[in-house]
């Protein structure tokens, strides 16, 4: 298509060929001297420039050729003489030319066509045959392309389409398979309960004959014999060899601390943080406290155990002893009532007794089948309780060395053990959310605490063992009584993150638990008004109070130890 501008530059043109072809009649008439000047003046100069262009052959022959518009125009206007017009022509007609090649074709919306000659046309058109033969190609590429993804697209439709379609099938006979089980299970439901209360009084007639068996021993052993009677009073007595042999539970002989027996408690809103200790540089599983004195026990991920002694009003702990011969991380830690003992709980399934004085393992105790998570010291200081993630809570011999009890009732793994003050009543924690109390001398369970929606992480009691907390996973901590173990008497949420270990303070008015949140929480029990103390940087892992209940030490995963005082 031509612009309107260019159909002017032609109209122009051709109008200059007209005046030229008029002017050239008039002026042949009045400028024939001029024109003579003018073309001796060429002559002159192409007789000059003769000498350097060479004549054309005799014999060379040239084609009768028509001439294009433009050539025509140009002849015209040299023969006549008009140089000046010539070159005005020459510069107007090749830069609309060129610029009609620099420039893609125009809209119909810009004016009139422009009208090339045959062979600019034949180009332009060549051209585009070739930008289009190209595209065609490459289209065509795409096409195929396009078809063979598409064809794969629909191969992989029908195998998923397969593969749903059994998946499918599979899930509705498992569903089916499920429901045959659970019904089956169901069915199966009565004659277990009642296995499982013959077990039990089977294991309690067990125990009562053992027990009346060695009472018989014992009072036939404090009779004299006849014949010791009738003999000379100078005779021996006889002496006993001593074996090793199991530990005799002591009676339990339960001393109820009351409330108005120690000091008022301070503030909880005044507690502040005192010290900050770097004690490990992996997670902090555990820490216990001295029975007597202020030195702390710690145990971590990285294997190791150590001792921190505790100055009052001292930022600086002092480490006493470190020790290490668990082959995986370290759980759980307690103090024996004496404190010459310190006992840990490892990944690596044992349960190991160390002496706290020299750091060295005198003892290793090899029973449970998974990792064991938390150990308690009964209060005669000859037994020692452990749990683990084989579903069991063990009770062994310190004498003997042996594992006395295997307490077996909870569904899931047992997250804490813990012996009552004074007594030989057992608490055992779990994750299939329940709290069991058991007699560690019959291995009898004597009462389940159940009411958590989560699994229990840790149980405790206070001092003078009529009061029980237990935390779970929830966040949330339940207060129970121990004679009404059906429903807790009271519930204080800790949450949204799980609670991870709850301990009573020595008065039992005050409830600290660790959270997986980073805080530290304190209950007052009366009230169930909870306070939070801020200072770890990752979960909390264990809590302890000190002896008076003053101060309150926590450990987390950031491997840090706060005193809150």
């Amino acid at each position: 298509m031509v612009t309107s501008k260019q159909h002017r530059r032609w109209n122009s043109a051709a109008v200059t060929v007209a005046t030229c072809k008029q002017e050239a009649e008039k002026m042949s008439a009045r400028s024939r001297d001029g024109a003579e000047e003018e073309e001796e003046e060429e002559r002159r100069s192409d007789e000059g420039a003769s000498w350097r262009k060479p004549e054309p052959p005799e014999h060379q022959i040239v084609p009768n050729i028509p001439e294009s518009v433009d050539d025509f125009l140009r002849n015209f206007l040299r023969r006549l003489g008009l140089r000046r017009t010539l070159s005005s022509f020459e510069a107007e007609w090749y830069d609309s030319a060129q610029r009609h090649f620099s420039e893609t074709l125009p809209t119909p919306e810009s004016g009139v066509f422009f009208l090339p000659d045959a062979l600019t046309h034949q180009q332009i058109l060549r051209s585009e045959l070739e930008t289009v033969h190209k595209e065609a190609e490459l289209l065509g590429r795409e096409v195929l392309e396009a078809r063979e993804t598409l064809l794969r697209m629909q191969r992989e439709r029908s195998f998923h389409q397969l593969q749903h379609r059994r998946v499918a099938e599979d899930k509705n006979k498992l569903i089916q398979d499920l429901k045959h089980l659970k019904k089956h299970l169901e069915s199966y439901e009565p004659a277990l309960r009642q296995l499982e209360d013959k077990h039990q009084a089977a294991l309690r007639q067990k125990m009562l004959l053992s027990l009346q068996r060695d009472r018989v021993h014992n009072t036939s052993e404090e009779k004299p014999s006849p014949e010791k009677k009738a003999g000379s009073s100078s005779d021996k007595p006889a002496v006993k060899k001593k074996h090793l042999k199991d530990s005799e539970f002591p009676a339990s002989s339960r001393t109820v601390k009351h409330q108005e027996t120690f000091p008022a408690e301070k503030n909880l809103r005044s507690f502040r943080l005192q010290n900050s200790i770097r004690a490990h540089e992996l997670p902090i599983g555990c820490i216990d406290l001295h029975p007597d004195q202020l030195i702390l026990a710690s145990v971590s991920d990285d294997r190791r155990w150590r001792l921190w002694r505790l100055e009052p009003g001292e930022k600086v702990a002092e480490m006493m002893l470190t020790g290490e011969g668990h082959s995986d991380w370290l759980s759980g830690c307690s103090f024996h009532p004496d404190g010459s003992k310190l006992a840990t709980t490892s990944g690596d399934t044992t349960v190991r007794l160390w002496d706290s004085s020299h750091g060295c393992c005198v003892l290793t105790l090899s029973g449970h089948s998974q990792p064991t998570w938390s150990c308690s010291f009964h209060s005669s200081g000859h037994f020692l309780s452990s749990c683990s993630s084989d579903r069991t809570a063990k009770l062994w011999d310190l004498n003997s060395q042996r594992c006395r009890q295997t307490l077996r009732r909870h569904a899931a793994a047992v997250n804490s053990v813990r012996f009552l003050p004074s007594s030989n009543l057992l608490l055992t924690s779990s994750a299939d959310k329940t709290v069991a109390m058991w007699d560690a001398r019959l291995a009898v369970c004597t009462a389940i605490f159940s009411g958590h929606l989560h699994p229990c992480n840790h149980a405790t009691s206070n001092m003078a063992a009529d009061l029980v907390a237990s935390c779970d996973s929830g966040g949330v901590v339940n207060l129970w009584d121990v004679r009404k173990p059906a429903t807790p008497v009271a519930a204080v949420d800790a949450g949204p993150m799980a609670a991870n270990q709850v301990v009573f303070s020595q008065s039992g008015r005050t409830l600290a638990v660790a959270s997986g949140d980073g805080l530290v929480r304190l209950v007052e029990v009366e009230s169930c008004e909870v306070t939070s103390l801020d200072g770890h940087s990752d979960d909390v892992q264990s809590v302890v109070f000190d002896h008076k209940g003053a101060t309150v030490m926590s450990a987390g995963s950031d491997g840090m130890i706060h005193v809150w005082s």
